[in-house]
């Protein structure tokens, strides 16, 4: 019987008999189309398929085994399939267009993993600490040490721009490579040991950046040869940590599969080993003792503060190190299966090549229009959230250091005594985050993970605008002619620090928690998906990175105007996610009846 249908979308209003009634099955055709064939009166019929689950390309022809009877499975491409069907009459040919989301997969499929017990997600979690270690180091302290060096504070966001320029490319590429790796380590082991190395070699380059300026020549209060150096280890520190992250959230996603309750556990894990690595970090941050412990730190080029940052990040190659161990170890990946390694699934047709690859960015962008309005609605409230979060994450001891303390880098002993106030601050900040990971699950579960997102990000506004009428009030104090704040104001900007740990550590765990399950349905790999992520991330913090030193000094230096934008930025992204992304389990992408 020869088939003469022109077009059905969405929904097979007039089907075949051989296919009536499948509309509710796994598979929707979507467009037929009949095209007369040279040979023998055959009938060429090609047909777009919307296919919304997450198998392999290969479980396609037992659908059309049930409908259309007596097909043979060759493969033509790495785009198509053939289905043939023979008899006496008639050969009829049926192409069918792989999703981009299908052929994200290549040739090769992981392997059937058996279900993760709690402790151990817990053990491969622990590798944050490690990360979350450096990082809360990175944060507490190098913006007023790059002052220190000489950069002006305008400029000082500036150098911060490495971080997203390299995530905006390192996090999508690493996840997409290992999504994709066959080594017989695991897809993300090796990326996550890698990333291990680099960080502790940018460490000792960030530490030994003043060093490096003195050898080369530096002798005055600006060291430009300094600054080369420590923008050097920067750019690596942040590409290092990029390279890490991605493929461990990845892994965790992996390992509780499509367990949406487990997996908002796996992530609360991650959050809480982050808490646990800012608490450490920030406390090593505050002490100012390191140098007399590791009295070689000390140099004619490194003064006191230098040789404690130095000293900070010695003891930070120790821990992650230890943590990276304990993660790796743990995993236990089941490597990814080559399907050229094994029993072919299909034979490749002549002049194709099934090796081929398409070229990274345009398969990342090419998914997006696979994405359904859930998925959006996700990566606008994260890029809102990361323009609330990031000034405050980039001046957050500098504005202890100068709005409250009243000092200047290299300019007294205030400043520096409000930069490890502010690390202080930021050590409570990671014990509430950490007391939230714990309870994240139950909220979730009780509320809804979008509503408890929306209701935190409220909280994160309120905090800035705190922020701002202390600013305020203590700038008020200072020209009263007192050398040091009052305790009431140092407390509640404490108390402010710590409030925000709660939003911070919904920020850390609902994103990747929210996205992972619902870009799931679409066949992409977890890979990629934090990958997409990451893009909602980065790209608020190029904004802000470049922007926030210029506006700030538009309205005459300070912190202040950047953490009012933080602050309506905030608002906007609670609002967006208390009216807008649902309460219930993820939805059906476009294109399911």
């Amino acid at each position: 019987m020869l088939f003469n249908i022109q077009s059905y979308i969405g929904t097979l209003s007039k089907p075949p008999p051989e296919i009536e009634g499948k509309k509710k099955g796994r598979f929707v055709i979507r467009k037929i189309i009949t095209v007369k064939a040279p040979r023998r009166g055959s009938d060429r019929i090609h047909s777009s398929v919307n296919r919304p689950d997450s198998k392999p390309a290969r479980s396609l022809p037992l659908f059309f085994k049930k409908q259309l009877r007596r097909y043979r499975v060759k493969r033509e491409s790495e785009k198509s399939w053939s289905y043939q069907a023979e008899s006496e009459i008639e050969k009829t040919e049926i192409k069918m267009a792989i999703p981009e989301t299908e052929r994200h997969r290549g040739r090769a499929r992981p392997a059937v993993v058996a279900r993760v017990p709690l402790r151990r997600l817990l053990r491969v979690a622990s590798v944050a600490c490690g990360i979350q270690f450096g990082w809360a180091l990175q944060l507490s302290l190098l913006t007023p040490y790059v002052q220190e060096l000489g950069i002006p504070h305008a400029w000082a966001s500036v150098i911060w721009l490495c971080g997203p320029l390299s995530g905006l490319l390192v996090q999508p590429l690493v996840g997409h490579m290992s999504d994709r790796c066959t080594s017989r380590f695991g897809r993300r082991r090796p990326f996550i040991f890698s990333g291990a190395v680099l960080i502790a070699f940018s460490v000792l380059i960030i530490g030994h950046s003043a060093d490096i300026g003195w050898f080369l020549g530096d002798r005055g209060n600006v060291r430009p040869r300094a600054v080369g150096a420590f923008v050097f280890g920067f750019w690596i520190l942040d590409v290092a940590n990029n390279m890490t992250q991605g493929p461990c959230r990845a892994l965790l996603a992996d390992l509780t599969g499509k367990d949406h309750r487990r997996t908002r556990v796996a992530n609360a894990y991650f959050s809480l080993f982050m808490a646990v690595g800012n608490v450490l970090g920030f406390a090593t941050g505050s002490y100012n003792g390191w140098f007399k412990i590791f009295p070689f730190t000390y140099t004619s080029a490194c003064n006191a503060n230098c040789a404690n940052l130095k000293s900070a990040f010695f003891i930070d190659i120790v821990f992650i190190a230890i943590t990276t161990y304990i993660s790796i170890a743990a995993a236990q990946e089941v490597p990814l299966v080559s399907s050229d390694r094994s029993t072919p699934i299909v034979e490749d047709g002549p002049g194709t090549s099934g090796h081929a690859e398409e070229a990274f960015l345009w398969e990342l962008f090419g998914t997006i229009r696979y994405f359904s309005g859930p998925i959006w609605v996700i990566l606008l409230v994260t890029a809102l959230t990361w323009i609330g979060w990031f000034p405050f994450l980039l001046f957050d001891t500098d504005w202890m250091g100068r709005e409250i303390y009243g000092g200047e880098p290299n300019q007294g002993p205030n400043y520096s005594t409000g930069v490890r106030m502010g690390a202080l601050g930021l050590m409570l900040n990671s014990v509430v985050l950490g007391i939230t990971s714990v309870l994240m699950e139950k909220l979730c579960r009780k509320w809804g993970a979008g509503f408890i997102w929306g209701i935190s990000n409220i909280l994160m506004a309120l905090c800035f605008i705190a922020m701002l009428v202390l600013t305020f009030v203590a700038k008020s104090v200072h020209t009263e002619g007192h050398a040091l704040p009052p305790d009431g104001i140092v407390i509640t900007a404490l108390l402010i620090f710590a409030i925000l740990g709660l939003p911070l550590a919904i920020t850390y765990s609902v994103p990747y928690a929210l996205i992972s399950t619902r870009i799931e349905s679409l066949g992409l790999g977890q890979g990629l998906s934090m990958g997409v992520l990451n893009l909602a991330i980065v790209i608020p913090q190029v904004v802000v990175s470049l922007g926030s030193g210029p506006w700030d000094q538009l309205f005459g230096g300070g912190n202040s105007p950047a953490f009012a934008v933080a602050a309506l930025a905030a608002f906007a992204s609670g609002l967006t996610a208390i009216l807008a992304i649902p309460r219930s389990g993820p939805q059906k992408p476009r294109g399911l009846t």
